[in-house]
């Protein structure tokens, strides 16, 4: 007979040395094994928000603990023992979750060393499938900074969470390496600092202060854009660094070639190491995302509304951050949670008009991505070089845009409407097996956005 106390006592030992002590607190306490049936593990968990936390971001690790101590074990699964939500949404008192994590207060500031912000780690980091790569590529480069992909270059539109990735980045191995002198830095106050220096005279300094740091983490390098003199300054200092295996990380709205009024040989050095997207967050991601930014502020939602939330909020995190900083407030100020009609006029204030795309605007962002004549697309031509364009979009005016078959068709020089169909089709097929295209496509979206 196991001794599901004593086994789960082992395992919390194992995950504690694993995770922050916070994270332990917040999603470990309160759990236990009620039983254990046909090498299935019941584990009893305090609410439906731990459930979801835990199946989504620790389920391996603690399947992995269980089975090192008990090797028959072979699934685990989440019941909820105390359920604090109401029939009526509107009836629920607001609720905070103790010992969520909140760091002391010191360590909110941003250290002036460094310019790390201290809430930007890995563990407030919400993983999803449209940000995995990217993810994985930060966490390759702190296992081994200036020898994995360097640079590491992460581009997106903003408020898709590329400055919180870069900022753990820096964390971490400010953590792992305390020796290495790391900074985060925008590129508009590269290029201030580059003016000072001039006008002060002190370009050496500059130079000097720049080309110390193991670990140099720039933000928005478009604003280089038309800045001659500190993007010549920002090529040598590279180099200084890369030279050296010194870490560079870097991020922008567009991918490096796309970037306007850069010099070729900075747009070069960009593309040497790894680049990766961050797209816009499917929907399953922006409600884990919900979810965590909730629990970040000592806050619980019911599933209604983050599922709500979700749906009805398009644009960047920063945007759903800001209801969700609108509704906290709401909740504390009326000591309860806003209904959805309430929460629709909270998404209403925050609401952007959505941007309007016509298939001439596609055919021509596409046609400059692959460098042809744009009046071709329109042609009878049968030229390789054409009807792979043609085809990509096809295939995006109907996944991204859904636009008819016949309409498309119509509009790409009066063709028939299977001929559109088989175009998606292969496009389609060739996007599992083909990483190019898909990085292609995902770069042509971005220049759409």
């Amino acid at each position: 007979m196991i001794d599901t106390k004593q086994l789960w006592e082992n395992v919390l030992v194992n995950i504690e040395l694993t995770i922050s002590k916070a994270n332990f607190t917040t999603w470990f306490k309160d759990t236990y094994i009620l039983r254990v049936e046909d090498g299935i593990v019941h584990l009893s968990v305090p609410n439906e928000f731990a459930k979801d936390w835990l199946a989504t971001k620790y389920h391996r690790d603690i399947l992995n603990a269980l089975r090192s101590f008990a090797d028959h074990i072979r699934g685990l699964e989440y019941t909820v023992k105390k359920d604090f939500r109401r029939k009526e949404e509107t009836e629920r008192p607001v609720q905070t979750i103790p010992g969520s994590g909140e760091l002391p207060l010191h360590d909110y500031y941003i250290n002036k060393s460094d310019n790390l912000n201290p809430r930007y780690t890995f563990d407030t980091f919400v993983v999803g499938p449209y940000n995995e790569l990217a993810h994985a590529a930060g966490r390759a480069v702190v296992e081994k900074p200036g020898i994995a992909y360097n640079p590491l270059f992460i581009y997106g539109k903003t408020g898709y969470g590329k400055t919180h990735l870069m900022q753990a980045v820096g964390n971490q191995m400010k953590k792992l390496y305390p020796s290495k002198k790391i900074y985060y830095v925008t590129s508009e106050k590269f290029a201030v600092d580059y003016i000072n220096a001039v006008q002060s005279t002190k370009v050496n300094a500059f130079k000097e202060k720049y080309r110390q740091y193991d670990v140099l983490i720039m933000d928005d390098i478009q604003f280089l854009s038309g800045k001659e003199k500190s993007q010549e300054e920002l090529f040598h200092l590279f180099n200084a660094l890369y030279d050296n295996n010194k870490q560079i990380i870097l991020s922008s709205d567009k991918p490096p070639h796309h970037i306007p009024d850069v010099e070729e040989r900075l747009k070069s050095r960009f593309s040497a190491g790894m680049i990766v997207d961050v797209p816009e967050p499917d929907h399953e991601s922006r409600m884990a995302i919900v979810r965590a930014k909730a629990l970040q502020n000592n806050f619980l939602l019911g599933e209604e509304i983050i599922e709500f939330l979700s749906k009805n909020i398009e644009g960047s995190i920063r945007d759903l951050e800001g209801v969700l900083n609108s509704i906290i407030i709401q909740a504390q100020l009326k000591g309860r949670i806003p209904s959805i009609l309430e929460i629709k006029h909270l998404i209403k204030d925050n609401a952007r008009p959505k941007k309007s795309i016509s298939v001439k605007d596609v055919i021509k962002k596409v046609s400059e991505f692959y460098d042809i004549d744009e009046a071709s697309i329109y042609e009878k031509t049968r030229r390789k070089e054409v009807v792979k364009p043609r085809q990509l979009i096809m295939y995006i005016l109907r996944e991204d845009f859904r636009v008819s078959y016949p309409t498309i068709g119509q509009k790409l020089g009066g063709r028939d409407h299977t001929t559109v169909i088989h175009s998606c089709e292969k496009v389609r097929n060739d996007l599992k097996n083909d990483t190019i295209l898909a990085q292609e496509i995902s770069q042509i979206r971005m220049l759409l956005n």
